[in-house]
């Protein structure tokens, strides 16, 4: 039954998706939101909320758009799960600005492939990266898929010339607006996040349970991805590598990440939403299906009750 409704990609699987990540990141945000309201704060929390559904569809548009899945609901109900699930990172509206603008670079990275304005996309993905960084430092580490996607689909010396042309840019811009707000510069302390490699919110168990379901039926799906991988046409190869490799840029992310509380993972649930959507995609027993969905979709339901 839930295998029939999200296989397919119709608007009221989004709309359903939709209400019920609406549903969870008000639950989320709750006392921020009403019990100390003030139209500052309720209006901040409304633009994170418009932006964090926004990475929805935008994650919809491309797998859709590359072909990376079938046409399945599969992938956004995967991010919605996955983000549900861990109630800090709908409460960090930095995290969520951060992975939009990482999801637009994506956009543009993948789309190399058709080979058309390939030197715009390239700038605009590292702009949209540089971007990231302002919300969310470590996201600057996805510069290296941009340079993968340089090296898949065009590498030529002037195109491995555009990303610092386009980080010159940002820093310019983010320069301007700074003498400009505040009369002063933007300082490199403003812009880094110190680590400190401190893994101890992990072993609370409201983030430890959904990080240890995830992280298995990420090593789950990857055996399936991997063999779609080596079946791919060679057109398609580089984009599903192109998923991989923002895959593992997202684990370096989480590892770097300032705060550990899962709101690091958000770049994570970009690409592992995919992946598993191939897997469920591919998946020709629809009794595992539905059971393995079921607890997906329970994850985040139980962890606000039981914690």
């Amino acid at each position: 039954m839930l295998t029939s409704f999200f296989g397919k990609s119709k608007p009221v699987n989004g709309v359903a998706i939709t209400i019920f990540l609406i549903i969870f990141f008000i639950i989320a945000n709750f006392k921020a939101w009403f019990l100390e309201f003030e139209i500052f704060n309720f209006l901040e929390k409304l633009v994170v909320l418009l932006s964090l559904i926004l990475s929805v569809f935008v994650l919809n548009f491309i797998a859709k758009k590359n072909e990376l899945t079938q046409r399945s609901a599969y992938k956004i109900l995967f991010f919605v799960i996955f983000s549900a699930s861990f109630f800090a990172l709908l409460r960090n509206h930095q995290a969520i600005f951060a992975n939009l603008c990482v999801l637009f670079a994506l956009r543009r990275v993948i789309s190399l492939q058709t080979k058309k304005v390939t030197q715009k996309k390239i700038f605009d993905a590292t702009f949209w990266i540089c971007i990231a960084s302002l919300f969310y430092f470590w996201s600057i580490l996805f510069l290296v898929v941009v340079y993968a996607g340089i090296l898949y689909y065009l590498p030529k010396l002037k195109n491995w010339l555009i990303p610092p042309i386009a980080v010159l840019a940002v820093a310019a811009l983010t320069q301007s607006f700074h003498i400009i707000t505040y009369d002063q510069f933007y300082t490199f302390s403003e812009w880094f996040q110190w680590n400190y490699f401190d893994y101890s919110n992990y072993q609370i168990p409201k983030i430890l349970i959904p990080l240890s379901i995830i992280l298995a039926l990420t090593f789950w799906t990857l055996v399936k991805f991997f063999a779609v991988v080596n079946k791919a046409s060679v057109s398609m190869k580089p984009s599903l590598n192109l998923v991989l490799l923002s895959l593992l840029t997202a684990v370096a992310v989480a590892v770097f990440a300032p705060t550990k509380d899962g709101s690091e993972l958000i770049f994570f649930f970009v690409p592992l939403s995919i992946i598993a959507s191939i897997y469920f995609d591919q998946k020709s027993d629809k009794l595992f299906r539905e059971v393995l969905l079921a607890l997906l979709i329970l994850m985040p339901l139980s962890i606000p009750l039981i914690f």
